[in-house]
């Protein structure tokens, strides 16, 4: 009966695409992400002076709107080169390649900032869902659950040791008004704070810096402590 409550009102969905997100994919990636920095950075010492942005940045747009193509979602984006690859024999696929792109943003005072960035994938299937009438998806429930799906990622990944400084979430809402260079400024915003919290490291101070960016709190979901996610395990089952 619970299981059947569970299907009627999509609880599932979004939990289940986090947890497939990171078994399958974050767990594999994320560990590795520091270590194609450095060897990026080691031939272009000039592009990623702050270690801080060493990370991959995740978009989450909860309009589940994903562009295949960043640089088409935004002009200020500009592709740079992709990271060293890591290949792997997963599921019967033998030399499974993994990789990240690395980009350009450039800032409102021209200024050009590197990382590493690309769009949760599980957004496209939610996405997908609300267009197809077998999944009975409205687009109300699509918000909801992009939003649940951002929460529960974070809970997920807040709780792996393995992907502990390998990545960074950034949860937004597009505006009703289309602007232009929407995303590379919430990039960029992403970016100057990781560059303010290297330089409050290497000085020693406490960074306390207000966000402009959507956390947890702001996404107003009603979810009860037995809907999150449990911690994760350590003894390998």
């Amino acid at each position: 009966e619970m299981s059947e409550m569970s299907e009627r009102s999509k609880q599932n969905v979004a939990h289940g695409l986090a947890w497939s997100y990171y078994v399958g994919y974050l767990k594999i990636v994320l560990p590795r992400v520091k270590k194609s920095m450095e060897e990026f950075c080691r031939a272009n010492p000039n592009l990623l002076a702050c270690r801080k942005t060493w990370k991959l940045h995740i978009l989450v747009p909860l309009n589940c709107d994903v562009y295949d193509d960043l640089e088409k979602a935004d002009s200020n984006i500009h592709y740079v080169a992709d990271l060293t690859e890591t290949t792997l024999a997963r599921a019967g696929t033998k030399k499974r390649v993994y990789k990240h792109s690395l980009y350009a943003i450039r800032g409102e005072e021209n200024q050009l900032w590197h990382c590493a960035v690309e769009y949760a994938t599980p957004l496209q299937s939610l996405y997908a869902m609300s267009q197809d009438e077998c999944a009975a998806f409205s687009r109300e429930e699509r918000l909801e659950q992009a939003k649940l799906f951002y929460r529960t990622l974070e809970e997920i990944l807040k709780g792996s040791k393995e992907c502990a400084d390998g990545y960074r979430l950034i949860a937004y809402e597009e505006p009703e008004e289309a602007e232009k260079h929407f995303l590379s400024r919430e990039i960029v915003w992403h970016l100057q704070q990781e560059h303010h919290e290297e330089i409050a490291v290497l000085e020693g101070n406490h960074l306390d810096t207000p966000s402009t960016a959507l956390d947890s709190a702001e996404l107003n979901l009603q979810i009860s402590v037995s809907d999150l996610p449990q911690p994760l395990r350590t003894d390998g089952f």
